[in-house]
């Protein structure tokens, strides 16, 4: 790579967010170290399971890097950069995709507006641990940065399968929609040359609101690939639980929901069934009020059937998705502008966890977008229930700080072992090793402010880190140990 005179040099400092004190700053030390090459179990995200399977080259730079990371695009989008310019499809025709060599140069002219963010660390620690890059991006190096990319790309080494090995992990869960025939998970637990797992996650939001204009379409679809008529609602639950058998024979472990609410009030079986009736007439056959009530009650059946089939439960509410109706009529889902809401668990969640919180190997993952409810809420949820585990901090509060301020939340009603393990929640591959290793340094740093303070010895404190990241979301998400 050509080095030009305005460019700052790229290199992560060996130290990066562990304790500024010094005492403290060695104890995380010793703590990073014994966790820093861990393998990484990573029991939710994005990733496509086809990306691995198919095993080709990345196409360029920009699409592995920029277009499919909502993180990157939403600030960019936030500092004037449009989404036609980041190689996110216009919808309506009226901008084609650009080269990705224009995407990669947007990126480096904003670059300084990532300043101070987690995406800029984890951009860091991937330019230049993955890639080898030396130079923090700008518009002067731009170029000859985007050439340096695409030329690694190019090589075997930057394979999807020589980087799953290279990055250490040893499970990637996947999130894949409840009609999917799971053929790239199928492919890689037959290969015999891959060695990693790789598990499909259960994903059904869209059949939670029948309010939904492609509610029908889906009830329909996954009656389709259970081979169940759905036209009733008992059709509906035993298409689900057949598809949920499907996932199993696949390696599922887990489910994921995303809702607006924890609410989890049940139904009697007479009026579910009647405003699905009434739903399956179109989305104006229910009230607002049914819709909410529907949703509601599946949530409740969700938990039932987890009790039934053992596969764990997380549950993702308080987001507002799709906010800016331009945007996603424009470029779709996904493009940054689903926001946060207040969260609210212990209430909601009342009539599920009277049924279920006690259920022998329910597993219940809480995670928020409101940090506020972690010492309120989630927190004393998790030091009760046996079924409930306090997800790690998740999309808009996966940073340092708020890391920080969850274990200091979470820890002191429930301790350790009734948490996650950290959640990377991403699409973008090459950034999962860098989310991983923030949050063990993160970790690192509250352990060791526990070793200085007395609370714990420097022996517990190795033991508790090596478990953060391999026992507890072993045990957490059922993952058996290899």
């Amino acid at each position: 790579m050509t080095r030009t005179s305005t460019a700052t040099p790229l290199a992560p400092h060996p130290d990066r967010l562990l304790p500024a004190d010094p005492g403290a700053r060695a104890v995380a030390r010793t703590v990073y170290e014994a966790v820093a090459d861990a393998p990484i179990i990573s029991p939710h995200g994005h990733v496509d399971a086809s990306l691995i399977a198919d095993d080709q080259p990345f196409p360029d730079p920009a699409a592995l890097l920029i277009t499919p990371d909502h993180y990157v695009l939403r600030l960019l989008h936030a500092n004037g950069v449009g989404l036609e310019e980041l190689g996110r499809r216009d919808l309506s025709g009226t901008h084609p995709v650009p080269p990705g060599r224009a995407v990669w140069r947007r990126l480096a002219e904003h670059w300084d507006d990532f300043a101070g963010t987690p995406v800029r660390s984890w951009f860091e620690t991937e330019l230049h641990d993955v890639f080898g890059l030396t130079e923090h991006p700008s518009a002067a190096n731009a170029d000859d940065q985007y050439d340096h990319l695409a030329a690694a790309l190019a090589t075997p080494a930057m394979r999807p399968r020589a980087l799953f090995d290279a990055f250490g992990i040893e499970v990637l869960a996947t999130t894949d929609d409840p009609t999917a025939d799971l053929a790239a998970h199928a492919r890689l637990a037959a290969d015999p040359t891959f060695t990693g797992r790789v598990l499909p996650t259960f994903r059904a939001d869209a059949v939670f609101d029948p309010s939904r204009p492609d509610w029908r379409d889906v009830v329909a679809s996954i009656g389709e690939a259970a081979g169940i008529e759905t036209g009733t609602h008992d059709g509906l639950l035993a298409a689900l639980r057949a598809r949920r058998r499907h996932f199993i024979e696949h390696g599922a472990t887990a489910t994921d929901t995303g809702v607006l609410d924890a609410g989890s009030t049940p139904l009697p079986a007479a009026e579910r069934a009647r405003i699905h009736a009434a739903a399956m007439q179109g989305p104006s056959g229910v009230t607002a009020a049914e819709a909410v009530a529907y949703r509601h009650d599946m949530l409740y059946r969700w938990a039932e059937m987890s009790v039934e089939d053992g596969l764990v439960m997380q549950l993702h509410p308080g987001v507002i998705r799709n906010h800016h109706t331009p945007t996603l009529e424009r470029f779709g889902p996904d493009t940054g502008h689903d926001l946060p809401a207040v969260g609210s668990f212990t209430e909601p969640l009342r009539p599920l966890l009277e049924a279920f919180g006690t259920a022998p190997g329910f597993h219940l993952v809480l995670f928020t977008v409101d940090e506020t409810v972690f010492s309120r809420e989630i927190g004393p949820l998790a030091g009760f229930y046996p079924a409930v585990y306090a997800g790690a901090p998740w999309w808009f509060i996966d940073t340092p700080a708020a890391i920080g301020r969850y274990r200091a939340a979470v820890t002191d009603s429930a301790g350790f072992t009734k948490t996650s393990g950290f959640i990377d929640d991403t699409r973008a591959y090459c950034s999962i090793p860098a989310r991983h290793d923030m949050a063990r340094r993160v970790d690192a740093a509250y352990l060791a402010s526990l070793v200085v303070t007395h609370q714990l010895t420097e022996e517990d404190a190795i033991r508790t880190a090596q478990r953060i990241v391999t026992d507890i979301p072993r045990a957490t998400f059922k993952l058996r140990s290899t």
